[in-house]
């Protein structure tokens, strides 16, 4: 058995539909918090438990008989405690492999991001402290959150965010999801840590210059002045804390801290990652 944290989230569900291509939906586990959206899993017969990180009780009646476990990160800025509580119901049920999807950074100590992302980092050592075979799944930037960054207009505007010329190795969301399927299905990936990035690294100049080649029109980027896209988006009307999370990882982006490319996410998809042109022109085409 095969149990699936956070499976009605955008990762979750894309884990499930890959899943779903190797295994009977018998042998699937899905932890959900809201009913409600495991309408569409209950139909292709997957096994729904109720629950969440912070309700001991549905935890360790989730991971009855279940053999393996992907552990989905939080996104709440207490997720480390979420984490062990996890962690910890996954060692009473003996399972025999977790799987926790992290985050592939450099620099992590000068980064204006740590307080989001130490968590990762600190997950990933209480399960080795546990003793729990596992497998680190530390994601890229997904190419999906593009259109956060540049908004859904960008075809009748430009793009404007505070990154500089940093570069980011963009991968999506539905290539880790087939990439973590795989490693929940095969044998092999018992205590390994796997980077999952694409095959090139993208500044937002290069996003620009994509979207120049999509749309016919000259797309420019703009490097705005950090305080500047801050008021910017206060004056949109774009709550506090999302601000401070989009200026956050914009200044991540800058000073380079994702400039890492790995072949890991080509080896587990046995093809290459699909590349960022084509989900853009499937954005905004």
């Amino acid at each position: 058995m095969i149990l699936v944290t956070g499976a009605s989230g955008h990762l979750g569900t894309a884990v499930v539909a890959n899943l779903l291509k190797k295994v009977p939906a018998s042998q699937i586990v899905a932890l959900v918090r809201d009913e409600k959206k495991s309408t569409a899993l209950q139909q292709q017969g997957v096994n729904i438990q109720i629950g969440d990180y912070n309700d001991i009780a549905s935890l360790d009646n989730a991971m009855k008989g279940v053999t393996k476990v992907l552990l989905i990160s939080s996104t709440t800025l207490t997720r480390l405690t979420e984490h062990k509580n996890a962690v910890d119901a996954a060692k009473r049920a003996n399972v025999e492999q977790i799987a926790y999807t992290g985050v592939t950074m450099k620099g992590l100590e000068t980064s204006p991001i740590k307080p989001l992302m130490t968590s990762h980092f600190e997950t990933e050592e209480y399960i080795k402290a546990g003793g729990l075979p596992y497998t680190f799944l530390r994601n890229s930037l997904y190419t999906d959150m593009l259109p956060v960054y540049v908004g859904n207009q960008v075809l009748n505007t430009s793009v404007i965010i505070p990154a500089g010329n940093g570069k980011v190795p963009y991968a999506s969301r539905e290539d880790m999801a087939e990439a973590a399927a795989n490693v929940l299905t095969e044998q092999g990936h018992s205590n390994k840590t796997y980077h999952l990035t694409g095959n090139a690294l993208y500044s937002f100049y290069d996003i620009a210059a994509l979207l120049s080649d999509l749309s016919g029109k000259e797309i420019t980027y703009t490097d705005k002045d950090p305080a500047a896209f801050q008021d910017q988006l206060k004056q949109m009307g774009v709550p506090e804390i999302r601000i401070q999370v989009l200026s956050g990882f914009a200044a991540s982006i800058k000073n380079g801290e994702f400039e890492l490319v790995h072949d890991d996410l080509a080896r587990l998809l046995g093809r290459e990652p699909s590349p960022v042109a084509e989900f853009l022109k499937k954005q905004y085409s």
